[in-house]
């Protein structure tokens, strides 16, 4: 039964805290110490006027200005040191903390990644295979400021602010107090308004994840495209979607300068209230030259973080609403997360018996009605019908691809849907209709079912399915580049490649659909001849819409809506003269 998905509500800071910066927590306290030593080395510069003014220029008792030598090499030292230590932890600051950042980029995506592979076949019945290729390569993105610039801005800032803020009051209550009333109003400000745009960057991941599956699609169907000439249409829908990517963007993008503008307008308030006071404390006695200036200089320490939120404040936002959308992905069930697969079985001998399944893609909308049959160990099971019958979705019952609404599968007496997938996935093989191929050499695609096969056995697979026919006209054979989905070969050269791939895999289950549905007269021919090979002493489930191809099989069963509506071997079901001696004798006369 389909499901459905409850809204999801994000992650919250605890999450990000618990998930993401604890188990580095290491790391990262080495990060917060250079990050002390790095301001404290800094607050040297803002403090320096104050003992330059009021320490090392001094005034002559006869009138004029005198320097204070020594004092002023010990200040000229301290700076240079203070600038020294700053250079070399802001060096190791970045070194630490941005590769560490990329690393976690790296480990995020490798643990999407790894999810993905494990969720139901129905997911990716439903998902795009470019949104999920964002997903994984996009959306993790902005989780390196969660441990690497925008943590530093953030700690640093606020221990500079911190020990700023301390400075000030010991120098002057009365400017600082003044100060802190247009710092605080731009901190709720922005705090407000970048809560307000964290929607706006999650929406954007889904909008890139759509933009960049169709435009996934758009090249991998490039043939269909040309061929009915669309290209105009494809350019269409494409600058729709980029256009709506553009707006999100225009949303943030205007946001985020407001609260800079904010930022820049609350900077020089703050300029004029400290000139036209700090002049008046400067003339009235409490203040000092130096202090008025080092006051100043120290002002922007505890100003710049809360200034710098529309910097920090988008960083951070889009890294949370980045990590939203990956532990959604993150939190939807893997098929292996099923508690009831409880059973590891062994070898098997392939006695599958399907007992009054049902079936259904979406609620109320059955698909498959109570089908029941035998299919013993070693047999060969052919499934026929139209388009839409059922035959595939059988099948894919039989390779736990899908699991039954209600009724039960067995395979050797044990309840299928309580097997764990991988001691029954590790003994099945496929031939798809699609005849999918990875980009690489016609080697590697072959040896991609058992990558431990020794060369023997990957010639005997070779051999079994013809691919030698072909592939010894080739200059590098077996070495040969297929390009993209096997792009450079014919259907048929595909389709055996396929079956070589099969045969490699040495299984005790075989699900053909379509095995032999791109291939011309003579490579059939041959590829029947292997399939025979390869199906002896194998449990078979044929999906076949040749009605020649499956003369030999055990049992025929003609799928009708859902239902068996008739069973047998071929003889007996031509003998019938009801819905298969129909379909085959259609297909003879054409």
């Amino acid at each position: 039964m389909a499901k459905k998905k409850s809204p999801y509500r994000g992650v919250s800071l605890s999450y990000a805290y618990k998930e993401i910066i604890y188990p580095r927590r290491g790391m990262l306290l080495l990060g917060l110490l250079l990050v002390v030593v790095n301001r404290a080395a800094s607050l040297a510069l803002p403090i320096a006027p104050q003992y330059l003014f009021d320490e090392v220029i001094l005034e002559k008792a006869g009138g004029g200005l005198d320097l204070d030598m020594s004092k002023l090499q010990v200040l000229i030292m301290a700076l240079g040191a203070a600038v020294a230590i700053q250079a070399l932890t802001s060096f190791s600051l970045t070194r630490l903390l941005s590769v560490a950042g990329q690393y976690l980029i790296a480990e995020l995506r490798s643990k999407v990644q790894k999810h993905v592979l494990h969720l139901p076949t129905s997911y990716f019945d439903n998902t795009k295979s470019g949104d999920l290729v964002s997903r994984i390569m996009t959306d993790v993105e902005g989780v390196r400021n969660l441990v690497g610039t925008g943590f530093t801005q953030l700690i640093g800032g606020v221990l500079s602010a911190i020990v700023a803020f301390g400075i000030l009051i010991y120098w002057s209550p009365f400017l600082t107090l003044i100060s802190l009333v247009p710092l605080a109003i731009f901190g709720i400000i922005s705090a407000r308004a970048f809560g307000r745009i964290r929607p706006i960057f999650r929406d954007r991941g889904k909008i890139q994840a759509e933009v960049t599956g169709r435009l996934t699609e758009s090249m991998g169907g490039i043939r269909v495209i040309k061929g009915f000439h669309a290209e105009d249409a494809e350019i269409s829908i494409f600058k729709k979607g980029v256009i709506r990517l553009f707006e999100n963007v225009k949303s943030s993008l205007t946001t985020t300068a407001a609260v800079q503008a904010l930022g820049g307008g609350v900077a020089g308030v703050l300029s004029m209230l400290i000139f036209w006071f700090g002049s008046q404390e400067v003339v009235n006695g409490p203040m000092t030259d130096g202090q008025l200036i080092s006051f100043v200089s120290m002002l922007a320490f505890l100003a710049a973080p809360i200034l710098q939120l529309g910097n920090i404040g988008s960083q951070l936002t889009e890294s949370l609403a980045g990590l939203d959308r990956t532990r959604e992905l993150l939190d939807t069930p893997k098929e292996t997360d099923d508690p009831d697969r409880t059973i590891e079985i062994g070898e098997i001998k392939g006695d599958f018996i399907f007992n009054d399944v049902h079936f259904s893609y979406e609620d109320e909308k059955e698909v498959i009605h109570g089908v029941s049959f035998d299919a013993p160990a070693g047999s060969v099971t052919a499934l026929v019908g139209s388009s839409g019958s059922g035959k595939t979705t059988l099948a894919g019952l039989a390779a736990t691809f899908l699991k039954p609404d209600s009724g039960l599968i067995t395979v050797d007496g044990h309840d299928l849907s309580k097997v764990t997938l991988d001691s029954f996935r590790g003994q099945l093989g496929v031939v798809l209709q699609d005849d999918f191929l990875f980009e690489g050499s016609i080697r590697e695609n072959i040896l991609f079912s058992n990558s431990s096969a020794n060369e023997e056995d990957l010639q005997n697979a070779v051999k079994a399915a013809y691919v030698n026919e072909f592939t010894d006209k080739f200059e590098e054979g077996l070495d040969t580049l297929i390009g993209e989905r096997g792009v450079k070969l014919s259907g048929g050269q595909r389709q055996r490649i396929a079956i070589a791939r099969a045969i490699l895999a040495n299984p005790k289950v075989l699900i053909l659909d379509e095995a032999t549905s791109n291939l011309d007269t003579i490579s059939e021919t041959f590829i029947q001849k292997s399939l025979d090979e390869l199906m002896k002493d194998r449990t078979t489930f044929v999906i076949a819409h040749r009605l020649s191809t499956i003369r030999k099989a055990d049992q025929i069963l003609v799928i009708d809506e859902g239902n068996i509506l008739e069973q047998g071997t071929h003889d007996e079901l031509i003998a019938k003269e009801a819905k298969y001696y129909q379909l085959y004798t259609y297909q003879s006369r054409i």
